[in-house]
Parts: structure tokens; sequence; C-alpha cells
């Protein structure tokens, strides 16, 4: 067709529109979503006309037999003038006499995908694209054919793909296809303007509210699949795990990550319309229905081409107001497999068949028949929104998710790069764990390369230094999912090849794999860590090996300041999320790495406390389950002479951090008024702890006596800003200036110690000149913690500078008293 400055200048210069209800030409500008409409029209001879959104008008081909399925019959299309979007939703009658003048039906209408370069295409004569119609879908092509000798119109021809939605009867879309998908009407009935139906097989009114998503329940690799009749076994799908919720307003279809994925699993529209029930929320994984090299990228191209879908539902955790996630699993399947019974087999909508018992057996033959491994669930547990070892998975290769930090430029014409280098989350950081060249197709790469988004930095420090000098960084949000045979010693992938993006998760979820079992131990410093995986900072993928790890590194310091101390506690045994307590006494059961020393207490009574004197004695307590370590002021050779004075500033819940830094500095500044000089450790919670070495030649009293006065005199001065009080009233707004861990018996969080809290968070000693710089008393976490080591320590200068309250100290605080 020849173009015109105005592509609907022949639509319009054809009609009368005085006359006829079709729409005036007008380029709109369209949606997120292109769509095409089939019209069936009775003019002087009938045809279907085929209509494709295109640059805000429809492209129309005039297809006279109507489309057919089958892939070896071509049907001729003749291209016809373009006409506007809103023709789209016309059906009714063009007047005789009227260009085009007959009975207008809307039989399909949907979405499309172009397969390839559509401009390019039209240009060229070929197009490909994906139909998603309520009638014509998958894969489709429109072929320009050879014109004759000055003929004036194209020819086209409209064939059907080779795919799931291909049928061998050539006729099959016309046959039986009689009434409009808009209103429900037949020919006759729209030629005489009968009312509208309702369109043909509507999707079921469900009147429940659709259940909202939940987080769904992940499975624990292991190295083994568990054995006896307590567990059930399903195969492990290499799909994208869906949940499905079902209710009014229609269905929508999340992924493990709650992102709403209904518009791209188009292809499983209807497909839950046969569940007899008004609301319902299924958990599943979708699979493309045909396999064509590895599962997950056939999967990756049917969502591109628009290929047909499979949901394999495996659980069913809500139906009709009834929430069953509290029953046992084997209950819920009894009740998924109900649900599912009327669903016709080999369709889209399947239930995930499971074999109970004979676990290794199961593993074994699926392994054998190219299945990525199983899952296997105990038959008793319920349905749990996190990661459980009532869920496990055994896989058959190694298979993991990484993030793409950057890649290795290639020397060769038309590669856009050699390989992608990864990394997966460690301890609050990203670590890197080798790259993967092959796996590649020509289409894959140039889309891989077009998803990356440069960066400057690299977005993890530990690359080797041979291939970060070329390497190329971009920002660590995509996923990759890798194959490969083992990690090397120096734990990076080896023989990897790739399989394909993860769309659907996030880089924030993506988490290092390795089997665990019970009794996965190791072993530090000739100290056994049993259940060294054993999640303890859930949310930084910190594990109870990593912190021991962490004492392990930064032992000698800790003890350096903080050694040959009381000390309390704080211990997690199964991780932070769960319950923890504080431990002063040794009470029995402690390792002997830690010392006891007997300390008489205030009530008379004594009883043995912890100290330690060397690294190993952290990471012992580490393998008891302890995570803090809070001091006392004094060494256990001189219990009665403290010599450290700290005072900790504790800010309301409505001060911001700059509040805080300004008091640091404040305490810091009158401490040097009367002579004494001090250092600063963030908390790794919100405060800062001003602190200094003292001689050892005043008992407790007077040291508590002073930072008292001290804490006072501070709050007098500026009672607006200040507080020696602990009374939650009389701090509202302020800063509580807390001068009671300078008695007998109180504790401190000790430099270096990890706090229990989200994030594995470190109390870090730091330098008044950082302390003004830093945006938070919680910047440092454990992962910091190696690049910190390498500077010398600020604390060290502290402690090696002894001072003393001396009568002339005690003076001028006096003086400032009074002032």
């Amino acid at each position: 067709m020849t173009k015109s400055l105005d592509p609907l200048a022949d639509y319009n210069a054809r009609r009368d529109f005085s006359r006829t209800a079709e729409p005036r030409g007008q380029v709109g500008a369209g949606g997120a979503k292109r769509r095409f409409v089939v019209q069936k029209h009775a003019a002087s001879r009938l045809h279907y006309d085929f209509r494709l959104e295109w640059n805000g008008v429809l492209l129309s081909w005039a297809v006279t037999k109507g489309p057919s399925p089958d892939p070896g019959e071509k049907r001729l299309a003749v291209r016809t003038e373009d006409h506007p979007l809103d023709y789209g939703d016309f059906e009714g009658t063009i007047p005789k006499g009227e260009y085009g003048g007959g009975t207008v039906m809307l039989w399909d209408t949907g979405g499309w995908v172009p397969q390839e370069d559509f401009e390019k295409g039209l240009s060229d004569g070929k197009l490909k694209f994906t139909l998603q119609g309520q009638r014509m879908k998958g894969g489709w092509a429109l072929v320009r054919m050879r014109g004759k000798p000055n003929e004036t119109r194209e020819n086209w021809l409209l064939i059907k793909e080779r795919d799931d939605y291909a049928e061998g009867d050539p006729d099959g879309f016309t046959k039986g296809k009689a009434v409009s998908v808009k209103t429900g009407r037949t020919m006759t009935q729209i030629a005489e303007d009968a009312p509208a139906k309702a369109p043909p097989d509507p999707a079921p009114d469900r009147c429940r509210k659709r259940p909202a998503f939940v987080k769904p329940q992940l499975a624990t690799l292991v190295a083994e699949a568990p054995e006896g009749v307590d567990w059930l076994h399903e195969t492990k799908f290499d799909g994208y795990r869906c949940l499905a919720a079902l209710g009014k307003g229609g269905m929508r279809l999340y992924t493990r990550s709650g992102k709403d994925w209904t518009d791209r699993f188009h292809a499983l529209d209807g497909a839950f319309d046969p569940l007899s029930c008004d609301a319902a929320l299924i958990d599943g994984e979708v699979m493309a229905a045909r396999i064509h090299g590895s599962a997950f990228s056939s999967l990756q191209k049917a969502l591109k081409q628009g290929n047909a879908l499979v949901f394999f539902a495996f659980d069913l955790l809500r139906i009709d107001g009834d929430d069953l996630r509290k029953l046992p699993q084997i209950e819920r399947r009894e009740r998924l497999a109900r649900l599912l019974s009327g669903v016709p087999s080999g369709g889209p909508l399947r239930l995930s068949e499971h074999i109970v018992g004979k676990g290794p057996e199961v593993f074994a033959n699926a392994c054998k028949a190219g299945a990525e491994g199983i899952i296997s669930k105990r038959i008793d547990a319920p349905y749990r929104g996190t990661r459980s070892k009532a869920w496990r998975k055994v896989k058959c290769t190694r298979r993991q998710e990484f993030v793409i930090v950057g890649y290795s430029p290639s020397d060769k014409a038309g590669r856009p790069f050699a390989s992608i280098l990864l990394a997966s989350p460690g301890c609050d950081a990203l670590r890197y764990k080798g790259r993967v060249g092959t796996g590649f197709s020509d289409a894959v790469m140039a889309d891989l390369a077009g998803a990356m988004t440069p960066r400057k930095t690299p977005p993890c420090d530990d690359v080797p230094d041979d291939i970060a000098r070329d390497a190329q960084w971009v920002r660590a949000d995509l996923v990759a999912e890798v194959e490969f045979t083992e990690f090397t010693g120096d734990g990076y992938v080896r023989h990897a090849s790739f399989l394909g993006l993860r769309d659907d998760k996030n880089a924030d979820d993506v988490g290092l794999e390795e089997p665990m079992e019970d009794g996965n131990d190791t072993t530090m410093q000739g100290i056994r860590i049993s259940n060294a995986s054993r999640p303890v900072f859930p949310d930084a993928g910190c594990t109870k090996g990593d912190v021991a790890r962490h004492y392990a590194r930064v032992g000698e310091r800790l003890i350096a300041l903080a050694g040959h101390r009381p000390l309390s506690l704080f211990r997690c045994p199964s991780g932070i999320s769960d319950p923890c307590f504080f431990q002063k006494h040794d009470g029995g059961g402690m390792p002997g790495e830690l010392s006891r020393v007997n300390i008489e207490e205030s009530d008379g009574d004594s009883a043995d406390y912890l100290y330690a004197t060397r690294p190993e004695s952290l990471i012992a307590a580490a393998q008891m389950g302890s995570i803090e370590f809070h001091i006392w002021g004094a060494r256990t050779d001189r219990l009665e002479r403290p010599d450290r004075l700290v005072f900790d500033l504790d800010p309301d819940e409505g001060l911001d951090w700059a509040d805080v830094q300004s008091a640091a500095f404040d305490v810091r500044d009158t401490l040097a008024d009367i002579g004494l000089q001090s250092g600063a450790i963030v908390t790794g919670g919100k405060g800062v702890h001003v602190w200094l070495a003292l001689r050892r030649t005043r008992g407790w009293d007077s040291v508590k006596l002073f930072a008292k006065t001290f804490a006072h005199v501070m709050a007098e001065r500026a009672p607006d800003r200040y507080t020696a009080t602990m009374s939650k009233s009389k701090r509202k707004g302020r800063i509580f200036i807390d001068w009671l861990r300078n008695e007998r018996g109180a504790t401190a969080i000790a430099p270096y110690s990890l706090r229990a809290r989200p994030g594995a968070h470190v109390a870090v000693p730091v330098t008044w000149d950082e302390l003004k710089d830093l945006d938070g008393a919680n910047r440092f976490s454990m992962s910091d913690m190696a690049a910190r080591l390498k500077a010398d320590c600020p604390a060290a200068q502290v402690q090696d500078n002894l001072q003393s309250l001396s009568d002339g100290v005690i003076d001028a605080l006096q003086t400032l008293s009074e002032e």
C-alpha cells in the first residue's frame, strides 16, 4: 500500500459518515498492549478482515476464506486501507450502497506481539507475530506474494505456524464459531440489531473476594532425598513459581516475589475457568507446554513468542473463604485434587503428581528422566510462607541463581561480550562467584547486552585483579540462572553454562544455596561449629558460620580492647528471628575456651562469670549462639578498679542522626574542657559511646559519681537537648546521656561486637573525623570488617592514653556545675 502523510486519508475518503455508523478516521495513541482484531464481514463477498494495531492505526487485510489453524493451509489476505483504532470495537451493519456495505461481526480480538523487526518485515513483505486472542493464538505469519505487472492490490498469505495451537482441520476456526466475541450475536441477529447476549464461554462469575498474595513456602536444598512414608515427592519443575488468585474481579497470577504477571502469562487466560469455586489461592509452577532443549529456556521463548503455557498446581492455600494453610500437606493435596478433578487432561491447568515414600528411588528415577530434581514435603506439615526443612529440594545437577555484576569484553566482531561476571549476596555484600561464557544464543546475547545498565564502580570488591582490570561493570539488578559442575576451592563456578535470566526474581532475593544437612559442621581455628549453614541474620544472608568467621577475623582487636573483662553474652541459638536471651553467669555447659572468674555480687552471693582471653574464646561463644558481647568497665585482675569510662548517648525515637553526632562532639568538647581526651564508638544501633581509658586509681563509687555528675552538668547546660534521667517522660525529644554504664556490674557493648538486629551491624571504633562524615551509628556491618581491619584501630590510641580522674579534673567539673 502506498503511504500517505495521513494514514487514514484513504479510509475517510471512501466513507460518508452521515450514513454509516463506522467511526471517523483519526490516528490514535494506542495502549500499552497492541491489539489485533478479526471482523467477519458479509459484504459483496463474505470474508474476514484481519487487523493489527501499529503506529496508531489498524493495518488491515481481507482474508477471503477466513484464517486457518492448519499450517499447511495458506489463506489469501488482500491488503486494504488502514483503519482507525476505534474500528476495533465496531460491530453492526454498513448500509447498502456504502463502501463495504453489509454486516460486520467482531469475530476475535486480543493482543499481539511481533517476533521480529516489524517495520523491516512490513517493507520486506514478511511479518511474523504472536496472537493472544480468544480464538486465534500462537505464532502466525503474513507473507507478501510477488505481484504481477501493473497489479495495484497487495496480495499476502496468512499462515499459521506449527506450534501447540495448530490444528489439522483447515476450517477448524470458522466452523462452529458463528457468534460475536463481544455480544454473543450471530450475523443474522446483528443485521436485525437484536439485543446483545452474553459472549460465548464467559469466565465464571465468582462472587467472593479474590485472595491477596501471600509469601510462598520455599524449599531447603539438601544432599539426599528423605526416606520414609512421612514424605511425599514430586517433580521439581524448571519454570516460574506462580500463585494463582481466583475470585471476584477475575484471576491474577503472581510471581514468587509478588509481581503481578497476569499479562505476561496471558496464554493461561481461561485455564482456571473450569474450577468450581468462588475464590481460591493456588500455588504452582508455570512451564512451557512444549519443551525444546532446556525447560527453562523453552519457557522464556514461550513467554516471548506467546506460545502455550501450562500451570502445574501443587498446593491449595485458600478456597471459598477457608484458609487451608494450617492443614497438613496431604490434606491440602487432597482438597486440590478434588478441585481439579473436572479439569480436562492435557490442558493448560494440570495437577502435579506425587508419590508418598521411596524418596531416594523417586530421585534416582527423576534424574534418569532428565528432570532438574525433586521436591520432598512432609505430609503432616502446615504451609509456612518462608524457607523450611518441611520442604526439601534435591537437585540432579548443580544450578544456582547469581546476580550479574559485569562482563568481560569480547575481541570477536559482533559479540558484545566474552563472558558475564557473577556474584551472590554474602553477608550483607555481593561476593564474586566467577564468570560464564557459554550457553548464549546470538539473540539471547544481544538481549542481555541491551538489558545491562553500565556503572563506573564494581558492585563487589573481591573480583580478582586480572579479571577486574578489563571488566565492564553493570548495575547489579539482573538475575541469571547458571548450571555448573562445582565450586572451585576459591568459591568460583566451574564449567558454567548460562540458562537464562530470571525476570521473576529480584537481585535482593538471590541467595547462595548449599545443601543443608543436620550436622552441617565446619571447623574454625580448631573449634567445631555445628550447623554452620543455619541462618542467623536472614535479611543479610549471614549464617552461624559467618558469625564465627567474623569473630575469628576481629578477634585480636576485640580481645585487645575487651579481653579479660567479665562478659554478658546475648545469645540467639536459632538466629535473631527466634527468641534470644542474655547470659552473664556460667551456669554450666559453656565451652572451656571461655574463662571463669568468681565474683561476689551486691546481695552477698557469688557466681562464676565468663570472660574471653583469646580469639578462640569468641569463636567458642559463637558456637553456642552468642551474637553480642557486653563488657564490664574493669578487668578480672582488679575488678574493683575500673579502667574504662563510657557515656552512651541514647536518642529519643523522634531525633535523627545529626542530633546524636552533635551530642557526641559536645560531650567530647566538654570532657576536653576539664582535661580529658576521649574517643568514639558507633554502637551499630542508634547511639554513640564516648569513652576513655582510666588509670586504675579510683573505685567504682568514685567513677560512678563522676560520670553521674558529668551527665547532669551536660543536662543542666542544655536541658532542651539532654537528660541524665532514664525516665521515658524526661527523655522525650532529648538524648539520654547514660552514665549508668559506669557502675559495678553494668556493661557496655564491646568494640567490634555484632548487634543482634537485622543487617548484621557491628559496633566499631571511629575517629572524630570519621564520625563527622558517617550517615548513621549502624554504618558498619559484618561485610565491612575485612576492609576496616586493613587500617589502624582508632581505639588503640585511646586505650593507650591512660588518664586519671585527678583532683584537678574533679575540680574542673565542679566549676562547670556551678556556672
